[in-house]
């Protein structure tokens, strides 16, 4: 380049002609083979649907501000399963969400390009229209969003529940099978008339303020079938599983069996999901739940049931939050249905109803409510306290035992407690001032009998406790359990079977017989009526058939007579009744438990009284028996020892 002559490029003599590499030589056949077959097994370019190729989506987002629809296209492919109401899946924001097909359209507002549906999960139709329209307005009622109210309304899927073939019709009758009996409507100067505009189809709508007693669930029951009559179908809201299975069995005396379906709370997901498609197909037009069931698709409507509609439980705890009372008040009316919200007692909503004329009370007279009421005596009035100064302090009164012990002569008594557990919250017996633990200042309690006093909050044990203001070592107890009273009333009532009903264990029902039963609220068991004549169980002076026994009457209006004695020619207390078969126990504690000298007795064959009318038990079982003052055997609570927590009655 200094020099400044050119170069000149030497020629190669063995140059191909045709390039200077062959490239044929440096592919992989088995690549390009691989290249060739993903080519061809390319798909093709997705066309539109021919007719409405626009779905409107209600995608599922939290999202309040994306309330609306969004739409997608539909490909060809997706024409015949992507029906209004389906499940499908959609890219959204770049993820890949669920969404429910809420309609199909012809053309999109959008002016830009619609994406396609990712896929159709499904091609039942699992939001039908009236259930769409139902949850639009409860979502702007309660200011919630569409798709919050869907997800309430639509159960999780099964896919081994749709694969199931369709149950082959068996010809039932459309009718309800309830002839024209109003059955307990009678009670009712008006009820016969809401039977009636029932059957013929009309939306009669009534406050109904129940009578006491088990009949309630037999009235709703003739009501559905009422409605059932006219070809409408009937939704039932319960408070709970066993409102549910009271409800079911109504239904099946009046209906028969298959004619409705129950979906109660502990039901699983997947029979739910299979009577909630026997719903949505038609097959089954009378609906029996929870609050789950509220949204129920029952085609053709023609009467919504709430019982209780005080209860908390009403209230779903999913936003937005709804009632089941508003919601079935809306309800009735967008389908022109009748309603039926029933209790013992009418709430401020359901009198405001009354008030602005939407529905109409129904009551029983008073004559009718008199007869039917259980007597209802008030402890702690003057007299009873100058009779007895120790019921001023006592746990349990002595109107209430005296109650209890009149009542268990013929069948099991209640015992109604606030709180489950043992001695749930304890004090010092000197300055009253509430135990803590001296670790973290937890409150102390004692979980079980023979039981340390123990932390609720680090599990401490609280074995050399003493109180930091004054010093003393003793406590006493504040807050009583379910298992403690129980305890307490098996020492009071020796001869008598003491039973628990609880969150730990819920007792569905207990025999008629004499026995004592401690529930918490909310899981009171139920006595099974022994025949078809009624017979008289008084629990806590209540008789189970609705009606109330005289106290001083031998016989009761169910028609059953009081006995006099108990069999052995006295008139005397419980603890000398023992049935046929052994001896009664009564329990002390978990796993604990006392036999009685009566049970003794019968188990070696001798009678615990003879059949001369004498009592021959010792002075001492006699002075237990009798003594002045029963309430003192039930107002201890002694827990972990001599001196540990105080006689509530040392006050």
């Amino acid at each position: 380049m200094g020099s400044g002559k050119p170069r000149v490029m030497t020629e190669q003599p063995d140059q191909p002609d045709d390039g200077l590499f062959d490239v044929s030589e440096l592919l992989d056949p088995k690549a390009l083979a691989k290249a060739r077959a993903r080519d061809a097994s390319r798909p093709e370019p997705r066309r539109p649907a021919a007719s409405l190729p626009v779905a409107r989506v209600i995608v599922d987002t939290p999202l309040p501000h994306l309330d609306r629809y969004f739409d997608y296209q539909v490909s060809s492919d997706q024409d015949a399963d992507a029906v209004p109401g389906c499940r499908v899946k959609v890219v959204f924001n770049g993820r890949l969400l669920a969404g429910l097909l809420a309609e199909r359209v012809e053309r999109s507002e959008f002016a830009g390009r619609l994406a396609y549906l990712d896929s159709v999960v499904s091609s039942e139709p699992v939001l039908s229209p009236e259930i769409l329209e139902l949850a639009r307005a409860v979502a702007d009622r309660y200011a919630g969003t569409l798709n919050e109210v869907a997800k309430l309304a639509v159960p999780p899927r099964r896919v081994k529940v749709e694969r199931e073939p369709p149950p082959e019709e068996e010809g039932a009758p459309v009718g309800g099978g309830s002839a024209t009996d109003p059955g307990p409507w009678r009670d009712y100067p008006e009820g016969p008339a809401f039977v009636e505009a029932l059957r013929e189809g009309r939306p009669a709508r009534a406050v109904w303020n129940a009578l006491p007693g088990p009949e309630w669930a037999d009235a709703i029951a003739v009501a559905a079938g009422s409605a059932l009559d006219a070809g409408r179908g009937t939704v039932i809201v319960v408070p709970n599983s066993r409102d549910v299975q009271a409800v079911d069995a109504a239904l099946t005396r009046v209906l028969g069996e298959g004619r409705h379906a129950a979906l109660p709370a502990d039901l699983g997901p997947t029979p739910r999901y299979r009577r909630w498609l026997s719903v949505l197909h038609g097959r089954t037009r009378v609906v029996v739940g929870s609050r789950l069931a509220l949204l129920a698709p029952v085609r053709d409507l023609g009467l919504v049931v709430l019982w209780d509609d005080g209860d908390d439980v009403h209230v779903d705890p999913h936003a937005p939050y709804p009632h089941a009372r508003t919601v079935l008040a809306m309800r009735a009316h967008m389908a022109g249905a009748g309603a039926l919200f029933g209790g013992h007692t009418r709430t401020t909503d359901t009198q405001l109803l009354v008030e602005s004329g939407w529905a109409l009370p129904l009551v029983s007279d008073r004559t009718t409510l008199r007869g039917r009421a259980p007597v209802v005596k008030p402890a702690g009035d003057d007299r009873e306290l100058a009779r007895d100064e120790a019921a001023r302090s006592a746990r349990l009164p002595s109107l209430a035992l005296k109650a209890a012990r009149e009542g268990a002569r013929e069948g099991p008594v209640l015992f109604q407690v606030p709180r489950r557990g043992y001695l749930n919250a304890l004090a010092c017996a000197g300055c009253r001032e509430p135990a803590r633990c001296g670790s973290c200042h937890g409150p102390l309690a004692i979980r079980e009998a023979h039981a340390v006093p123990s932390c609720g909050w680090c599990g401490r044990v609280a074995g050399q406790w003493a109180c930091p203001e004054c010093g003393v070592t003793r406590m006493r107890a504040v807050v009583v359990g379910a298992r403690r009273t129980a305890e307490e009333l098996g020492r009071a009532f020796p001869s008598l079977t003491v039973r628990t009903s609880g969150r730990d264990e819920v007792l569905a029902e207990v025999p008629n017989q004499p026995s004592l039963v401690v529930s918490t609220p909310g899981a009171e068991p139920v006595v099974p009526d022994g025949g078809t004549r009624p017979r008289c169980s008084w629990t806590a002076g209540r008789c189970s058939t609705g009606r109330t026994c005289a106290p001083r009457r031998r016989r009761c209006a169910a028609g059953s007579t009081r006995p006099r004695s108990c069999g052995r020619g006295h008139r005397g207390g419980l603890g000398r009744r023992v049935p046929a078969g052994g001896a009664v126990t009564g329990p002390l504690g978990p796993g604990r438990f006392r036999r009685t000298g009566a049970g003794r007795a019968a188990r070696a064959g001798l009678p615990s009284s003879g059949v001369d009318g004498l009592d021959h038990r010792g002075p001492r079982a006699r002075a237990r028996a009798a003594g002045p003052d029963p309430a003192a055997r039930v107002g201890r609570a002694a827990g972990t020892g001599p001196g540990r927590v105080r006689d509530r009655r040392e006050r």
